[in-house]
């Protein structure tokens, strides 16, 4: 297997990519006398991935909510009983997974014992174990978990918005599905998934710390067949409107303030590449000039007392959904809403401030370069990248080569009024007990 050297001089910092036979895309971050090593190994597979469409034959099978995620959690589970987690903690490594809407990971970290912690990584999540028994099992445990997230403020306050957004889109979805629909869940839905997804060509590896490419190679070839290769499993792209489901959703939970969340639907799906990124870099630094805590709006609404210290804003752009937001804890969630419009039509009409862009992209570049002082946040936010076919070496370069033109259009663009909607979580009402 050989190895191609992408590198930004100016960073200091470059990338090993190469493609293993097998089809699995592996990439190496050289990081020279660090004392700390990761790797996440993860395949484009998530909870929007409702309908396999069966490589070769084009069979479509329904899947059930939320069995990305329960799949994600029986991998663990060897045949021999043994549990890949107590593996990791007898080498002293710290591991983990999760599932997202567009993929599901798998990762560790560790001082030493690089290989050893690498070969257990690759030899359960090529090898699933699933029966009738440990499938019903798993079913009682993830169905306590949801009836958790269902009384959790934060997880319903983002579930209601993305509900109250989206008409189509399965990223409306609740990760883990439902207690209902993980009962639907089979053994044989599961090696389904497993054989579809789980093949070399629709998954990535990515190594972080001071790596002998070699090495990591002969665990690669030993775990990795090219037996399995299914190809690369494209992600069907659902139609969905621009305008919003609803406007506002409340719900009540047990909270002492409303929470709030105000998010903006992105239009344009399906693209990929240095189009994505430079759309979600202009929107990262659109996000900081008018909604960072040194913006005037955010100064007026605080002194005001409409928002306080939780107020933040966040942008997630894929190719297959994408949104931006801004959130905290609010007396009175409708006047925040009402304002952020209002401010957003006016900014539309002005020019932007070129003193404040200019702070904001130095912002995002200094966001950038300390991820690169740590192997975890390397190989987390790299991954995504390299999913998204985007040279992350690239980042600073393209956020210094965003015009003030670009920003304006992507600010008259994205922050569209139809295609906004609010999430607010009340509190109960008080009780005889309370009062």
């Amino acid at each position: 297997m050989k190895f191609e050297k992408t590198e930004n001089k100016a960073l200091k910092e470059s990338i090993l990519f190469g493609i293993h036979e097998s089809g699995l895309r592996v990439y190496i971050i050289p990081k020279a006398g660090f004392c700390k090593y990761y790797a996440i190994y993860a395949t484009e597979y998530g909870s929007i991935d409702d309908v396999l469409k069966v490589p070769k034959t084009g069979e479509e099978i329904k899947l059930p909510d939320g069995i990305a995620h329960f799949l994600e959690h029986k991998l663990f589970e060897e045949e021999d009983g043994e549990n890949a987690f107590d593996k990791f903690a007898l080498t002293g490594a710290s591991s983990n997974a999760f599932t997202s809407f567009d993929m599901t990971a798998y990762l560790y970290s560790c001082t030493d014992k690089f290989y050893e912690n690498l070969d257990i990584l690759l030899e359960f999540v090529n090898n699933p174990y699933f029966t009738d028994e440990n499938v019903a099992k798993e079913q009682g445990i993830i169905g306590q978990e949801i009836k958790m997230y269902d009384d959790d403020p934060g997880w319903r306050l983002f579930f209601n918005m993305l509900q109250g957004m989206y008409h189509n889109n399965t990223v409306k979805t609740d990760i883990a599905g439902t207690v209902e629909s993980i009962s639907h869940i089979t053994p044989q839905l599961l090696y389904d998934c497993c054989k579809a997804y789980y093949n070399p060509s629709n998954m990535i590896l990515v190594m972080v710390g001071d790596i002998d490419p070699d090495e990591a190679v002969k665990y690669i070839d030993k775990h990795v067949s090219p037996e399995k290769d299914m190809g690369k499993i494209e992600r069907r792209l659902v139609q969905e409107p621009c305008e919003v489901v609803k406007k506002v959703v409340h719900q009540k939970l047990s909270v002492s303030k409303p929470l709030f969340l105000i998010g903006f639907k992105e239009k344009e799906t399906g693209i990929c590449g240095a189009e994505l990124v430079e759309k979600q870099i202009k929107t990262d630094i659109l996000l900081e000039v008018l909604f960072g805590k040194s913006s005037g709006f955010f100064m007026e609404l605080y002194g005001e007392g409409l928002i306080d210290g939780s107020f933040s804003k966040d942008s997630e752009l894929e190719k297959s959904y994408g949104f931006s937001s801004v959130s905290g804890e609010s007396k009175d969630p409708d006047s925040v809403y009402r304002r952020v419009l209002e401010y957003l039509e006016k900014a539309k009409t002005e020019k932007l401030d070129e003193k404040v862009v200019a702070v904001a992209k130095r912002v995002l570049i200094g966001q950038n370069l300390r991820r690169f002082n740590s192997v975890e946040n390397l190989g987390n936010d790299f991954i995504r990248s390299f999913m998204n076919g985007i040279d992350p070496l690239a980042y600073n370069d393209m956020v210094e080569k965003v015009t003030m033109e670009e920003l304006e259009a992507r600010l008259r663009e994205h922050f569209d009024e139809a295609c906004c909607t609010m999430s607010v979580i009340d509190p109960l009402e008080e009780t005889e007990n309370d009062k």
